[in-house]
């Protein structure tokens, strides 16, 4: 079992297949953490330390035991009003609009399989084949008829914990919900460094690491997503933790709209990390008889370095979070039409893509914005998903058969959550638009956001998608979203604190509803490029657009934040056209590939405007791709250098068996009398023997990822090299 109840101790224990963590009730009912670590036996209440604390105030009942105080005790689910003043998990405020409450334990459940969340996306997995089990804590607070089930996701073999809170009302008076975090870890002793990635857009994910000291660093979205500024995903690590070795755990949240991520450490040295959503904008009210789900947290930790953590969440999200036809398939080679056209486009245009796109061995023929209603800028006729039959010469359905017969499978674009002002939808009903009444609406790229928390708009949009699907077989579609949420009202809630949450629970019916009429359609999640990368949407959409910036040079820095916590399979990457549109770099067309296969791989340009040269390098690059899909797909990933410091980004992708590995790298700068440069191999399997094939060479393992492998003199800014190591 990986769960076991010790009545005795009054322990909960969470084994997986290399890491323990337990918690205990105290006597007094409390819920404490005990440990989190490397796999251990016995209990381990013996980390507790108790003395005279000062001014730490202590809980009523236990007010004659001197220096017991909740304010620097690990806790479980730690709330304010109980005289913890670091960050709390939750915070409630009774129909007397007094703050505080105070949770004792209730009980448990252990159960075979991983828990559901209602409305919300959830790992899943199932107990006999991946002897998966759930633990339910019971908390209550008798005052208020506040019951708390604190649910805890167990999947041992992939080192994986999975987090959750139900908060019910279960009293005879309404209480609000001003926070609600849904995983805490409090560490007693440590010296650590935090790890986040942050950026903007075009430049998402960028690793961020420094000493936490004293006091709370905050990251977090108040944007209505996950946002580009910074991903929902952090990692608390020893300072001399590298990819290699060291203790290092991780937060990830299955969710994509606002988060607060903490990192407190306190008076006593002592550190919280905790993971939720976001309190700006957010007060919901529960009346007797309703409860609210917090949406999911993966945890994972690994005392053997980083590279192993991101092995832990690669999996997970890989086989346990995206779903449907394409969660193991190799994704379709494709060239989207957007770099190429922007919206200067006709149906003829689109049928000449296709044929081209088919002449190199491309498989998707992807059109992007300006397809529907009078939209030829980016001011007009979203929300008006109708063809826009002059522009194309012909239909949709006739179009996506043109293409079909070109030989390429159709994708289309779309930005269902969004409306401008001049459109159709929106004079029609301009209510569904969330805008402040008496105020000028806050813009984001000409457009407004519709209400998702309104039962007629989600029906609306799922009628509109469906209306564009059914019109032929379109086997791909970009999902796109391309504003912030800066004015939150919706005109027909009764409480505009609940209002971005159930915009999130309704975007989420909306896809799941999707996803079940059209489970043989591929989509693809984007946002502005990276703004809502996250776990919550592979749930629904098993690769993300991972940046607008195709340049390959910044691709190195934004993939590799990426990898720390979402795998290969699930970056949107293509190759553009040179100069780039984003940034005006030349990179070697080689270079570009190289990166591009870092993730699901296509192209994004157009090909009339290509040279023949060009055309047959593209058409090796894609028949290489097909070769590798596989073990880029499914392979261990290693990041073997940091691009952000220095002047390389190297990666590999190494076999179960470890019989294959591909190896890749780029020189950024090319620098006159260059010294040599290494890149060391990672994964091998020692004592072993690899030939490289590209050049006959056998090496040993171990030398490899000793002292590495060195790269001929590269003679050009980007140059790429990529090697596959097979073992002999």
């Amino acid at each position: 079992m990986a769960i076991i109840h010790d009545a005795e101790k009054r322990t909960f224990t969470i084994h997986t297949q290399n890491t323990t963590y337990q918690m205990q009730v105290d006597p007094y009912g409390y819920l404490l953490h005990l440990y989190y670590g490397r796999k251990a036996a016995g209990c381990m209440d013996w980390l507790l330390t108790v003395a005279d604390r000062g001014l730490s105030g202590s809980p009523y009942d236990a007010a004659d035991i001197r220096g017991y105080s909740l304010d620097y005790l690990p806790q479980e689910f730690p709330v304010q009003g109980t005289g913890d003043y670091r960050s709390p998990m939750l915070i409630v405020k009774d129909i007397n609009d007094a703050f505080g409450c105070e949770l004792r334990y209730a009980g448990y459940e252990i159960a075979p399989g991983k828990y559901s969340l209602q409305g919300l996306p959830a790992v899943y997995a199932d107990s006999e084949n991946d002897h998966a089990e759930t633990l339910k804590v019971f908390l209550e607070d008798k005052r208020l008829g506040l019951h708390i089930t604190l649910l805890y996701g167990v999947l041992p073999d992939l080192d994986i914990i999975t987090r959750s809170v139900i908060v019910s009302n279960r009293g005879e008076k309404p209480f609000r919900i001003e926070k609600l975090q849904s995983a805490c870890l409090d560490l007693p002793f440590g010296d650590f460094d935090l790890i986040t990635f942050c950026g903007r857009h075009a430049m998402e994910r960028q690793p961020e690491r420094c000493a936490l000291t004293h006091g709370s660093h905050v990251i977090g979205s108040r944007r209505g997503m996950s946002s580009h500024q910074y991903n929902p995903m952090m990692i608390l690590a020893d300072h001399t933790a590298d990819e290699r070795s060291g203790r290092c755990w991780s937060m990830q949240f299955v969710y994509s709209g606002g988060f607060k991520a903490e990192a407190e450490r306190d008076q006593y040295n002592q550190t919280r990390i905790q993971m939720g959503l976001a309190e700006e904008k957010f007060s919901y009210p529960l009346a007797p008889g309703e409860e609210l789900v917090s949406p999911e947290v993966i945890m994972s930790y690994s005392g053997e370095g980083l590279a192993k953590l991101s092995h832990n969440l690669h999996r997970c999200i890989r086989k346990h979070v995206c779903r449907g036809k394409y969660r193991d398939a190799v994704r379709p080679v494709l060239l989207n039409s957007w770099e190429a056209f922007y919206f200067d486009f006709d149906g003829d245009g689109i049928v000449r893509l296709a044929k081209e796109a088919k002449e190199l061995g491309i498989d998707l023929l992807v059109m992007d914005d300006g397809w529907f209603g009078k939209r030829n800028s980016d001011f007009l006729a979203l929300g008006d998903w109708t063809a826009n039959e002059e522009k194309l010469g012909c239909s949709l359905a006739e179009l996506i058969s043109r293409v079909n017969e070109a030989g390429v499978k159709f994708g289309i674009w779309i930005e269902p959550e969004m409306v401008n002002e001049n459109s159709d939808l929106f004079r029609a009903h301009p209510d569904w638009a969330m805008v402040i009444p008496g105020k000028k609406p806050v813009l984001g790229r000409n457009q407004l956001v519709l209400d998702l928390s309104r039962e007629e708009v989600r029906e609306w949009m799922y009628k509109a998608v469906c209306s564009v699907l059914d019109q032929g077989n379109i086997e791909y579609l970009k999902w796109d979203y391309n504003r912030s949420i800066a004015d939150v009202f919706s005109h027909t809630s009764d409480d505009q604190g609940k209002v971005l949450y159930d915009y999130m629970i309704g975007l989420y019916s909306v896809l799941e509803r999707l996803n079940a009429r059209y489970p043989d359609v591929l989509i693809e999640g984007c946002s502005g490029g990276g703004g809502r990368f996250d776990a919550g949407m592979l749930y629904y959409t098993p690769q993300i657009w991972c940046s607008d910036n195709t340049d390959a040079v910044d691709r190195l820095i934004i993939q590799y934040g990426t990898s720390f916590g979402y795998p290969v399979s699930a970056v949107g990457a293509h190759v553009s056209t040179c100069p780039n549109h984003q940034n005006g770099r030349v990179t070697p067309l080689k270079t570009r590939a190289a990166v591009a296969m870092n993730g699901t791989f296509g192209y994004e340009l157009d090909p009339g405007k290509m040279t023949e040269e060009e055309k047959e390098e593209v058409c090796g690059q894609i028949e290489a791709f097909r070769k590798d899909a596989a073990l880029i797909q499914n392979g261990d990933y290693y990041r073997l250098s940091d691009p952000v410091s220095d002047n390389m980004g190297a990666w590999a992708y190494v076999s179960e068996d470890k019989s294959q590995v591909l190896l890749c790298a780029v020189i950024i700068e090319s620098r006159g009398n260059m010294p040599a440069m290494y890149v060391k191999a990672d994964g091998l399997e020692p004592g072993a023997m690899y030939r490289i094939e590209e050049d006959g060479r056998v090496c040993a393992a171990d030398a490899m990822m000793d002292m590495g492998l060195p790269l001929p003199q590269p003679g050009e800014d980007a140059h790429s090299y990529v090697y596959h190591l097979m073992k002999i």
